[in-house]
C-alpha cells in the first residue's frame, strides 16, 4: 500500500493558472507557491473554466450572505500575470476539484485530487476514508485569500480567452488552417 501525498499551501503566495505551447496544442497547468515550496498540477483547459466560475459563485455568495469581513470583501483583486515558475515538474494530472470558505481564517479553500485508479469520483479529504485503499490519489490542497480569488478569476478568462478563436457559425475552435465546420456541412472554413 503506497502513501498518499497532500501538498499543502496554507496562505498560498502564488495560486495561478497557466499555460504551454501554442494555441490549439496548449497544456494547461495549475500551480501554487508558498512557504511549502511549488506544486504544479497539470488540468484541463474545461476544469479552468468550471475552477473559475465555482470561485466566482463562492465569492457572490459569501458577499450576499455577509460571511467575510467588509476588510476582506474591499480587497481589490491581485492578478498575477508572470510567467509559471520554471522548471515546470507536473505533480499529477487533476482529477476531482473542490472549494470552500472558511468564516474563521476568512480563506478560500481549494483542493485538487489527482486522477487515481479506481471510482474515485469525489473529493477525499480526509485520510480515514482511504484505510482499505491500495494507491490512494494525491491531494493538493491551497488556502487563499477572496481578493487572490477574483485575480485567479481574471487571470483564467484571459488565458481561456488567448486560444483559439470560435467559429462564428458552429463554435468550435478554429485552427490556424481552418476546420471542418458540421454546420456548413462539412466545408472548411
Amino acid at each position: 500500500m503506497s502513501k498518499r501525498i497532500i501538498f499543502s499551501h496554507e496562505d498560498a503566495s502564488r495560486f495561478i493558472v497557466g499555460t504551454v505551447g501554442l494555441p490549439g496544442e496548449r497544456s494547461f497547468f495549475i500551480q501554487a507557491l508558498s512557504d511549502a515550496g511549488v506544486t504544479t498540477v497539470a488540468v484541463e483547459k474545461s476544469q479552468v473554466i468550471a475552477l473559475a466560475e465555482r470561485l466566482n459563485e463562492l465569492i457572490t455568495e459569501v458577499r450576499r450572505s455577509k460571511l467575510a469581513s467588509l476588510d476582506e470583501l474591499g480587497l481589490p483583486a491581485v492578478v498575477d500575470n508572470a510567467n509559471l515558475e520554471f522548471p515546470i515538474e507536473e505533480e499529477f494530472t487533476a482529477g476531482v476539484m473542490g472549494i470552500s470558505w472558511d468564516p474563521d481564517t476568512q480563506r478560500v479553500s481549494v483542493e485538487i485530487q489527482s486522477i487515481a485508479d479506481g471510482d474515485f469520483t469525489e473529493l477525499i479529504s480526509d485520510d480515514e476514508d482511504l484505510a482499505d485503499v491500495e494507491d490512494p490519489p494525491d491531494l493538493m490542497r491551497v488556502t487563499i485569500r477572496l481578493n487572490q480569488a477574483r485575480g485567479f478569476i481574471k487571470r483564467s478568462e484571459s488565458i481561456v480567452q488567448a486560444g483559439r478563436a470560435p467559429c462564428p457559425f458552429c463554435g468550435l475552435p478554429i485552427d490556424p488552417e481552418g476546420h471542418l465546420c458540421p454546420r456548413a456541412n462539412g466545408y472548411r472554413r
